[in-house]
């Protein structure tokens, strides 16, 4: 099979923590520089710093069928293109793969889900 899925969802409160603290190690630990800029651009980072999380988790879980190497959060960018989420590896993978992802979030909960089709 060269179809997978993966999912995570997340509560925002979680990174409501973080808003006013764009130099937090956790922060950088788990997201890029073009990541933080964006979600830090934005009138409540929290949700948009968690929606980024949910994908980096769901991107994992998506891989993990095909991948013999756990991925880095870090490793993991997710970024806008033409006013969609985008998924950019900063790292080399084992196969080449085509991903759909789509993000969303209310007040209180942030999801993504991921499809992965390995190539």
């Amino acid at each position: 099979m060269n179809l997978s899925q993966g999912i995570d969802i997340e509560e925002i409160i979680r990174f409501e923590k973080y808003e006013n603290d764009l130099n937090s190690k956790f922060l950088n630990r788990v997201f890029t520089k073009n990541e933080l800029n964006y979600c830090f651009s934005k009138k409540n980072p929290a949700q948009h710093l968690t929606a980024r999380f949910c994908a980096k988790e769901a991107i994992i879980k998506a891989l993990y069928p095909f991948e013999n190497k756990k991925l880095l959060l870090k490793q993991i960018e997710i970024i806008n293109k033409n006013k969609y989420p985008q998924i950019n590896i900063l790292t080399q993978l084992k196969y080449k793969y085509s991903f759909s992802l789509s993000l969303s979030h209310s007040k209180q909960y942030a999801i993504a889900s991921v499809i992965a089709i390995k190539l």
